[in-house]
């Protein structure tokens, strides 16, 4: 595709139901509740067949999601916007959906930006800025083009995409120095490069601590990470999940339930950062008076199923087997009917394990 094709400028609108898509869901819709909806994040890598599967979404597969998206009526919006209104709860009964990118690679603009372009559709790019232009990824001149399409944000994903959770064996000091340099260089090099001073920030490998998050906080900015689940008003701004959207994880028998999900209404304040202390964790929530605990479902990370210890409203999840992966999560869904769930996932950093 050309160059200019691709920088077309089309106006964003609203994509709606087409009267075949309309009969064909009519039967489903009418299931569904009246209900406040949430925005759900997806988050992608690569749009490739030729990068590896774990971080990659097929192009076939991008583009029947988008297809989905479309057939279902929902509303594809900017990042920023979404997210606020998401966290003020004045989504009301309208169900909205973000597109992410992290890295900035280069099967991005050459697969992913025609579609979303030719659609209408906004996106978010997240720039790991010492990357651009290496092998493999965007250049600052394609970043150019991207900043100036209807509906883009490109923000930052970190300098040097590090680990930022402090090391067990780092001083406050080190960690202090190293964090901020690659916080404030990202978005100093998005700024002087890009013009751009964008409040969003996405943690590499989807990993923070409570120390990391306050310094997220600090400079007024929300913090995306990849832990699935929409984002609701009782999420918090600090610690944003993101639905992941990798061929294993993106098929579309399954989509449906995550692109129609809501946040599990429990304040995100009460949980855990996520920094493993024990293996397995526990993780402790409370659910509201109206949610009948025992209706809820968990799974682990490679565990499956886990058996929950319920006392009144309160519920604690503590897997079977402890766990040997560095990153891991729970994931809780809650039936609202109408094929619609509460979803909830927690992450888990066990920081006894290597870097990647």
């Amino acid at each position: 595709m050309l160059i200019s094709r691709i920088c077309k400028r089309p106006t964003f609108i609203r994509r709606r139901l087409s009267l075949l898509a309309t009969m064909m869901l009519a039967p489903w819709l009418a299931t569904t509740p009246v209900a406040r909806a949430d925005l759900v994040i997806l988050q992608y890598h690569h749009v490739s067949d030729a990068t590896p599967a774990a971080t990659s979404t097929t192009p076939a597969l991008f583009r029947d999601q988008l297809d989905l998206i479309e057939r279902l009526g929902l509303e594809v919006v900017p990042l920023d916007s979404g997210t606020r209104a998401a966290l003020a709860g004045e989504l009301r009964d309208l169900q909205q959906v973000a597109v992410t990118f992290d890295d900035a690679y280069d099967s991005v603009w050459t697969e992913a930006v025609p579609l979303l372009t030719s659609r209408g559709l906004p996106f978010t790019i997240f720039v790991n800025t010492d990357a651009i232009g290496s092998r493999g990824y965007m250049t600052w001149q394609q970043l150019e083009q991207v900043r100036d399409m209807d509906g883009v944000l490109i923000a930052n994903h970190s300098e040097d995409h590090g680990h930022l959770a402090r090391r067990p064996e780092e001083s406050g000091a080190d960690w202090q120095a190293r964090t901020d340099r690659s916080l404030d260089n990202a978005q100093q090099t998005l700024k002087k490069r890009l013009g751009l001073d964008e409040p969003l920030f996405a943690y590499p490998y989807g990993e923070y601590d409570e120390a990391l998050e306050t310094k997220i906080a600090e400079r007024g900015w929300y913090g995306f990470g990849q832990q699935s689940g929409p984002v609701g008003e009782h999420s918090g701004a600090p610690r944003l999940p993101r639905f992941p959207m990798a061929t294993s994880f993106g098929q579309i028998d399954s989509l449906p339930d995550k692109l129609r999900s809501r946040a599990l209404p429990v304040d995100a304040s009460a949980l855990p950062a996520g920094i493993m202390t024990t293996n397995p964790p526990t993780l402790s929530l409370t659910l509201p008076d109206e949610l009948d605990p025992n209706r809820m479902t968990c799974f682990a990370s490679g565990q499956g199923m886990v058996a929950l210890n319920i006392n009144g409203q309160a519920v604690d999840i503590t897997p079977d087997r402890a766990f040997n992966s560095r990153r891991f999560r729970y994931n809780c869904t809650y039936p609202l009917g109408g094929g619609r769930f509460y979803w909830l996932s927690q992450q888990w950093l066990d920081q006894s394990q290597p870097e990647d």
